[in-house]
């Protein structure tokens, strides 16, 4: 198992879901911690809580939108952005509809406990990974936040 694996089954294992331990990483990546976004996290796990867009998805989006979006009015989201997000959702849902028959909750883990376990911390590895190297793909790296003003 990756270091990012280890990493993954251990907060999984302390109670923090799909959403959560995707930001948690990528604020580990920039040595920061930042418990308020950890626990906005909240409202996208389990598919918004009713099986709907798994968190996976929707936390990885909040993932790129933390390494390349807008902090507020005066700022910009990156030009990149734009193509990244569109990139890392076109994969996932390529890739979910495959396997699952869909992008939502319910279609991956059935709200099934056993299939929780067996599909969710394989999914949320590989999801970190997608989002590293789409980062990586579109000139951002994951463990570079942006700057007070906004540059990357």
């Amino acid at each position: 198992m990756t270091d990012a694996g280890f990493r993954i089954a251990e907060l999984l294992l302390s109670g923090l879901r799909c959403s959560h331990v995707l930001v948690r990483l990528a604020l580990e990546a920039q040595g920061r911690d930042d418990p308020d976004l950890v626990r906005a996290m909240s409202g996208l796990a389990n598919g918004m809580g009713q099986g709907f867009n798994c968190g996976a998805l929707s936390g990885g989006c909040c993932v790129l939108g933390l390494v390349a979006g807008r902090a507020g009015e005066s700022e910009a989201d990156d030009p990149r952005f734009a193509a990244a997000l569109d990139a890392f959702t076109g994969w996932f849902h390529a890739a979910a509809h495959e396997r699952w028959g869909g992008i939502d909750c319910a279609d991956i883990m059935k709200f099934d406990p056993v299939l929780k376990a067996e599909r969710c911390p394989a999914l949320i590895l590989e999801v970190w990974e997608q989002l590293c190297d789409t980062l990586a793909d579109h000139g951002f790296d994951v463990a570079e936040p942006p700057d007070a003003e906004g540059r990357r």
